[in-house]
């Protein structure tokens, strides 16, 4: 009876099973039977609770079945496929479904079973178990409608369960961990899924995962800058990701003028074409149009112009070039100069126009606008130019059309510009950057009518005679407003009249002569010792103007004043001023005539090196520059030879044992090259006492810095000592990896660009690499070489860096060389000769850097300190690191001689042999012919190549030839003499006896035969199998020659 009931119970079981599966399957085919299956599988469930008197039964019978049904799609190792996804979403949808009857509780019932069934499937050990409870979780949480009520007990298990799903091993279930909280991280009462997704985003390493949480982040204060951050990710999507969830949830009014300039600054200039056109489109439909109402000038005001301008006009090129903005008819620069009567000036009015001063946005709108203009004209007349027909005259039509708009917009004549630009620099500091804009709108009219010429020409020389603004400070001395180096106190400001002089001056050597004129009149005052340090520096910044804008001393001469009368009666004198910012311009003057000389002259090189070794910071960094400058121009030897008599240098040894320099004695620093004294700035230790100079520059960073531009044109110097490269290449990895250089962000920005490139530009580069290798580890590594031992954690410390410096090197030792293009025919690898094919110097590859690495082990004694283990230990490692080839066999068969010697030094010391032994088997296979033995010459000449001196001895051994010939019954020297002396007795009897010769000639010959076949397949000649019978036969001829013509003889 027992049976027959259990049977009865099972056989509904089964039935709801079939009908289950049957659904399940059929909704594999296509998303388009999802809903009509929904509602059978929704009628199923309903037919069972009415069937059933308990609803709660019936619900978990059913949930039962459908949890069993679909059981293998956890089980089953099996791909994504895209029906095991139909089946998935359906599983969801269905949990989400909600009755319009009073079934709801039904409903409700079943999504609690199917959670709690999924959470424990989420902490299942199988993956695919985790991977598809968190799918459905993820599919149910996106889907489920708001008014559908779950236990909060329930929520918070499942909230639970996927936060521990976030830190899983696998990264697509931690995609759909961040999938599932992505709904709950907006409560304020989850802020601990918030904290945990921004701290596990900097650390993720999958770019899915990453993106995905980028997409689910909300907006707010604490998100917004990990959003921002995200747009310097390396994966392209994710980069996008993060533009979209800044556009769609982010409004341009809660972002800081610095965010948004780094947004777009970033954005517009991504070297991906989907990531630039997704900021592209931020800006345009969010920013521009929503935000913006479509107002440009409305736009740039969020980005602060005056201080973000290179950004600002960027944006705005892109938004021109993408058509998004146009002036139009009724708005122009005109509209901003009126007529006395109050409407606006044309060029028949006379009278003196009113200006109306333009914001920094709108002044620097135009300005972009009229670029535009201006360019899209001369392009299109250039085209017109060269086309013909029909095609030309579009182009010139185009052209017209742009010249008119720009004729337009710019005022309507030359005086109205003047005035225009008068007014806003007469209107003070705070519209210093529209004038400046306004001048710069000035290179786009044209000056050639000579009264148009006459108006400019005056305006250019205003614009020359004014003098740096000043301010009284509480003790009532004068500071100067700017940075006290460019006219006017900006660079860009003087680069902007510069600009201007050019195009009003554009006559050869016009614009150097008025400069002139204007510095002849302005050093008057200085010449009669009657100036104040004002107006000291107003003469010496339109010197430099003039002077780096000059193409030659020969284009200032027969001027106004002379170039040897600029040199020894204002730069001169004004490096020798006592007020420190007439000496900081009047060295900034010195490097910029030095670069136009054609050899350096002594006294413009002696007070440079002067004012590097003995003046104050500010102008020390500025004489930095300039002898930097001069060595790059005109070579450092050039630059010593100016001084006329012998110097000193600590590079021309090869050991260089650098001894210090002590700058603030002017007897001893006069006598040391230019790059010895650069150098003894390098040794200083003080970096902070710098710091206060301006841009947070400091003197050793500016050294640094000369130091790598030297390194990287190198090849362009060479008189310069070898020794010099590796030594002072170290020495800027030891600053690079220091502590003191954390804080010199812009040095070590430079110092990272230059590792980056330097060795992988030639050979030689990586020669220099590989020598200073040894050199900076040993002396990074604390408690060698009399290194100071200190404190357990700086010791720690010193080590981590030092390890970090030697992987660092062997980066760069294994980064490929840059592929240098070459004219001329190609040539087929195939018909190159095995000579044809050059190996890299020993001392540029990585077998070198393991000679020297395994000598510099070997140099240290059987009893080493803890400092000499940890030391060798790490060398080992990095010999580990190498990638080893077998490109010359002997400096193989060195290095393993060296290995072996090594390796039974440390026979006593097992960490530092377990480092070591795989090395050594790794050498043994790339020995070719292990029973040759490596000579004594051999092992001397490549150490010698290395430029390493080491006591290597090598017993000799009987060396064993290379190819072995075959035995012969005959001495092969017999038959050379059968060819070269005259004949004998004895010979004839050889020659007369041809048994025992003929089967070394027959060997001889098919030896000789294979030989040239095997260089025929290799090289892949055209040569013809009948040219190479030819050649044995006539070798075979001149083989019994001999003995025929001793036959003859006889």
């Amino acid at each position: 009876m027992g049976e027959e009931s259990e049977t009865a119970m099972a056989s509904p079981d089964r039935n709801l099973t079939q009908k289950i599966a049957k659904i399940l399957n059929e909704t594999r085919t296509s998303y388009a039977t999802h809903n009509r299956k929904l509602k059978e599988l929704a009628t199923i469930r309903s037919k069972l609770s009415s069937s059933e008197s308990e609803s709660s039964s019936s619900v978990h019978q059913f949930s039962s079945v459908f949890f069993k049904t679909l059981t293998p799609l956890f089980v089953a190792a099996q791909r994504r496929t895209a029906a095991a996804e139909r089946v998935v979403r359906f599983a969801a949808e269905f949990a989400c479904l909600r009755s319009n009857s009073d079934g709801d509780s039904d409903c409700d019932e079943f999504l609690e079973e199917f959670l709690k069934f999924l959470v424990v499937g989420s902490v299942a050990a199988n993956r695919n178990a985790r991977f598809r409870a968190c799918q459905i979780i993820s599919e149910i949480i996106l889907r489920l409608p708001d008014e559908v009520e779950v236990a909060d007990e329930l929520w918070d298990d499942v909230i639970d369960c996927m936060m521990l799903r976030v830190r899983d091993k696998v990264p697509v279930i931690r995609t759909f961990a961040v999938r599932s909280l992505s709904r709950f991280v907006n409560d304020p009462e989850n802020s601990d899924i918030l904290d945990l997704l921004l701290e596990v985003l900097p650390l993720e390493q999958n770019p899915e995962v990453r993106k995905t949480i980028v997409l689910s982040l909300p907006p707010s204060n604490a998100t917004t800058q990990a959003i921002i951050d995200c747009t310097l990710d390396v994966n392209e999507s994710v980069r996008k990701a993060a533009y979209s969830v800044l556009a769609n949830k982010v409004p341009l009014q809660s972002l800081s003028i610095k965010l948004r300039t780094t947004i777009l600054q970033r954005g517009l200039a991504d070297r991906a074409v989907n990531v630039s056109a997704e900021c592209l489109k931020l800006m345009k439909e969010q920013w521009l149009s929503n935000s913006c109402g479509g107002d440009p000038i409305e736009f740039l005001k969020y980005l602060d112009v005056e201080t973000y301008e290179s950004v600002a006009e960027s944006a705005l090129e892109v938004l021109l070039s993408e058509g998004l903005i146009m002036p139009t008819d009724d708005k122009s620069i005109q509209q901003y100069i009126f007529s006395a009567d109050g409407e606006a000036r044309d060029e028949s009015t006379c009278s003196a126009p009113s200006i109306q001063l333009m914001e920094p946005e709108i002044a620097l709108y135009w300005r972009i606008i009229c670029r535009k203009l201006h360019k899209s004209a001369q392009a299109k007349g250039s085209d017109a130019a060269t086309a013909m027909g029909a095609e030309a005259a579009v182009y010139a039509a185009e052209a017209s059309d742009a010249n008119d708009l720009l004729e337009r917009i710019l005022p309507a004549t030359v005086s109205d510009y003047v005035d225009l630009v008068k007014a806003h620099i007469e209107a003070g500091p705070n519209h210093h950057f529209a004038s400046r804009q306004l001048l710069l709108l000035g290179t786009m009219l044209d000056f050639s009518d000579a009264m148009l010429h006459k108006t400019a020409s005056s305006f250019v020389q205003e614009l020359l005679h004014r003098p740096f603004e000043q301010e009284l400070d509480e003790d009532g001395n004068s500071i100067v407003i700017g940075d006290g180096i460019n006219l006017g106190g900006d660079k860009d400001w003087a680069e902007a009249v510069s600009k201007l002089a050019k195009k009003v001056h554009a006559a050869p050597g016009e614009y150097e002569e008025v400069i002139l004129v204007v510095v002849e009149e302005v050093a008057r005052p200085c010449r009669e010792r009657t100036a104040d340090f004002l107006q000291w520096m107003h003469m010496l910044s339109l010197t430099s103007l003039l002077l780096e804008n000059g193409k030659s001393l020969h284009s200032l001469q027969g001027k106004a004043i002379e170039p040897e009368e600029i040199l020894h009666a204002l730069l001169l004198p004004g490096a020798k001023h006592t007020h420190l910012d007439v000496q900081r311009i009047a060295i900034k003057g010195l490097g910029l005539f030095g670069l136009l000389e054609k050899k350096p002259s002594e006294e413009l090189v002696r007070q440079l090196r002067t004012a590097f070794c003995r003046s104050p910071p500010p102008i020390s960094i500025m004489a930095c520059k300039a002898l930097v400058d001069l060595g790059m121009w005109h070579s450092p030897t050039e630059v010593d030879k100016a001084m006329g008599q012998d110097l000193l240098s600590q590079f021309e040894d090869e050991s260089i044992d650098f001894a210090p320099i002590d700058l603030s004695n002017a007897e001893e620093d006069m006598n040391f090259k230019m790059l010895d004294l650069l150098y003894a700035r390098l040794e200083s230790d003080d970096w902070r006492a710098f710091t206060e100079s301006s841009e947070n520059e400091s003197v050793k960073a500016t050294v640094g810095e000369g130091f790598a531009k030297l390194l990287l044109l190198g090849e362009k110097y060479p008189n310069l000592p070898a020794s010099f490269y590796p030594f002072v290449l170290g020495k800027l990895i030891a600053l690079y990896f220091s502590e003191e250089s954390k804080e010199q962000l812009r040095f070590k920005q430079c110092l990272s660009v230059f590792f980056e490139h330097y060795a992988s530009l030639s050979e030689k580069h990586k020669g220099y690499v590989s020598k200073a290798f040894v050199p900076l580890i040993r002396s990074m590594w604390p408690g060698i070489d009399g290194n100071t031992k200190s404190s357990t954690y700086v010791v720690s410390n010193q080590r981590k860096r030092a390890v970090q410096a030697s992987r660092f090197i062997l980066q760069m030792m294994q980064t490929p060389l840059y592929k240098k293009e070459t004219r001329g025919e190609p040539e087929s690898q195939f018909n190159k000769s095995p000579e044809d094919y050059i190996q890299p110097p020993r001392n540029c590859t990585e077998e070198g850097l393991a000679i020297r690495i395994a000598i510099e082990m070997l140099s240290f004694k059987e009893k080493k300190t803890a400092a000499e283990k940890a030391y060798v230990a790490a060398l080992c490692k990095i010999l580990g690191l190498l990638h080893l080839k077998p490109s010359d066999q002997n400096v193989t068969k060195l290095l393993k001689k060296l290995l072996s010697l090594l390796a039974d030094s440390v026979c006593s010391e097992k960490e530092l042999l377990k480092e070591v032994k795989p090395v050594l088997d790794h050498l043994k296979p790339l020995d070719a012919c292990p029973s040759e033995e490596l000579t004594q010459d051999q092992a001397n000449s490549i150490l010698e190549t290395l430029g390493v001196s080491y006591n290597l001895e090598i017993t000799a051994t009987t060396t064993v030839p290379q190819t072995p010939a075959p035995c012969s019954t005959r001495p092969a020297r017999s038959r050379r003499r059968a060819r070269i002396e005259d004949t004998s007795s004895d010979e004839e009897e050889e020659g007369a006896s041809p048994p025992p010769s003929a089967p070394n000639t027959l060997m001889t010959r098919s030896h000789r035969a294979s030989k040239a076949v095997a260089l025929a397949k290799i090289m892949a000649s055209k040569v013809k199998m009948s040219n190479v019978d030819e050649d044995d036969e006539e070798e075979g001829a001149s083989d019994v020659t001999a003995d025929d013509s001793d036959e003859s003889d006889e």
